[in-house]
């Protein structure tokens, strides 16, 4: 699997690079960011995958979370796909900001013509991984996901469906129940088509109920933000974890938006809780 280096630059020590390949998963050029902490000189370090928003690409979290200082403190490497496939040109993906380009809800397109490109869940389940392990000193055995609203929702269904894969989880303002959003049911609609029993597997809410399990989850979730009652529905995910007896921690944050002011906050505690379960 070939890599190309876009830009690296010394950071806290460590190295953050942007970097760009021909993903077989997405049938296109898919770009991400890596954040190789200093002690990466000396060994592998635990993997820490982070799943951006709708409109965002690798650059929104690596520029504006600030969570290099603290993957640093704890040594551990961070990784920021790009939000969807570019660059594909079907019909329709640059219309609207929640569907399409920027907003690949990291499932795995099954109606045409998504299908052909839009397979974020395979992308960062299957393919990326293997890629960081390849070219990246991770350590295969210790890697985590987390994400800000719609990759939120895709870190908690990666956790939820792969246990072996990521050994820990949380997010900031996730669409915890997208089957019942209307952000997640309109990405659903065209990604998966009608019948609504096949978006369940994306759903962390229906996968806790039918007996998926993750580590402990945390969440944080800010009381200002405007998406809460009708796209987030945090609620939704306590009554769920609560029924099946899922480990959960969800924060309220009073005051707090849906911006990356409010995830730059509580980036620090987001790293310590995966370095953490992630033995570092």
């Amino acid at each position: 699997m070939t890599l190309e280096t876009l830009s690296e630059a010394k950071c806290f020590g460590g190295v953050q690079g942007v970097y760009s390949h021909a993903a077989e998963t997405t049938s296109c050029a898919m770009r991400f960011s890596v954040y190789r902490p200093p002690q990466a000189d000396s060994g592998p370090v635990p993997v820490l995958y982070w799943l951006s928003g709708l409109t965002c690409t690798e650059e929104n979290f690596t520029v504006k979370a600030g969570a290099q200082r603290y993957a640093a403190e704890h040594g551990v490497m961070l990784v920021a796909p790009d939000t969807s496939p570019r660059g594909v040109d079907l019909p329709g993906e640059d219309e609207s900001y929640d569907f399409g380009s920027g907003a690949g809800f990291y499932v795995d397109a099954t109606a045409a013509p998504w299908s052909a490109h839009y397979r974020m869940y395979s992308y960062v389940t299957d393919e990326l991984p293997k890629l960081i392990l390849s070219h990246f000193p991770g350590e295969a055995s210790r890697q985590g996901v987390f994400g800000h609203s719609m990759g939120g929702h895709g870190a908690l269904v990666c956790a939820l469906r792969n246990p072996g894969l990521f050994k820990s989880v949380s997010a900031f303002a996730p669409i915890v129940a997208p089957t019942r959003a209307p952000w997640g049911e309109k990405a659903f609609s065209g990604y998966l088509g009608a019948d609504r029993a096949n978006w369940r597997q994306y759903d962390a809410c229906e996968l806790i109920r039918e007996g998926a399990r993750a580590p402990d989850i945390l969440v944080d979730q800010g009381v200002a933000d405007g998406f809460v009652e009708e796209q987030l529905k945090p609620e939704l995910l306590r009554e769920a974890c609560e029924a099946a007896g899922q480990p959960l921690t969800l924060r309220l944050q009073d005051g707090y938006d849906h911006s990356y002011y409010f995830i730059a906050s509580f980036v620090g505690d987001h790293i310590a809780h995966h370095a953490k379960a992630l033995g570092r």
